[in-house]
């Protein structure tokens, strides 16, 4: 059965505050299924803040072990939700630089990169074991893991909660502990920084950027951006 996600308006899980309940009175198999239902949510918001698989396993352990040493200091002010994401979004603003991260990418360093490249042809789709139509698609999807790498953290982050997890304002902003106002407005200026580069560099975007959409392919290739999959559905 598919989890439902923890970032609705609605209270994703009725009974999160029973199970913390039970497991601040050490019921193991209560724990056990707290981190289960929020494991892979939270690993895949990691994942999609370091692109690296390794990495974003290694923070993922790092968070839990926060909330097993953390959980006996949850009162019930705040729904676990919260209290649990804040922990979350905390780590993942402060942790140490993954390796993806150390690249120090910046919208104009991407977009050097890309005009750099090779001015090369598509392959011929009878020429290539893959289909050409997936290449495309994996460059579209890596194309926007690395323009997300080139946002600052923070905005990094609202994106992933606003635009691909599609968090409220009132959520967003419950989440982040800021207004709801600056929810909206932070997350209107990482929409605009990436319309602008996507408008101005990818083909994949804008069809008259032809030959920026052949480097693309190679300039995915070259980097080792590699696609991750920005659906919250794949969980």
């Amino acid at each position: 059965m598919t989890e439902v996600s923890p970032f609705t308006e609605v209270k994703a899980s009725d009974n999160d505050q029973d199970l913390v309940a039970q497991a601040q009175n050490g019921n193991r198999e209560a724990l056990e299924t707290l981190i289960l239902r929020h494991q892979r949510w939270i690993y895949n918001i990691v994942l999609r803040m370091v692109y690296h698989p390794q990495d974003a396993e290694d923070a993922t352990q790092e968070i839990l072990i926060k909330l097993l040493t953390r959980l006996s200091t949850f009162e019930g002010r705040s729904s676990f939700r919260t209290w649990l994401y804040r922990l979350v979004f905390n780590h993942i603003l402060n942790m140490k630089r993954g390796r993806v991260e150390a690249a120090n990418w910046t919208f104009n360093a991407y977009g050097d990169g890309l005009n750099s490249a090779p001015d090369e042809d598509l392959p011929d789709p009878n020429s290539v074991p893959a289909d050409l139509a997936m290449l495309v698609d994996e460059a579209r999807i890596g194309c926007t893991s690395g323009m997300l790498l080139c946002l600052d953290r923070e905005q990094r982050l609202i994106y992933i909660l606003g635009e691909i997890f599609g968090v409220t304002d009132s959520v967003g902003a419950e989440l982040l502990q800021i207004s709801r106002d600056n929810f909206r407005q932070k997350l209107s200026r990482a929409r605009r920084d990436l319309h602008n580069f996507m408008q101005n560099q990818c083909g994949l975007i804008n069809e008259s950027n032809r030959v920026q959409r052949k480097r693309r392919l190679l300039f995915e290739r070259a980097t080792s951006i590699r696609p991750i999959c920005f659906s919250p559905k794949n969980m």
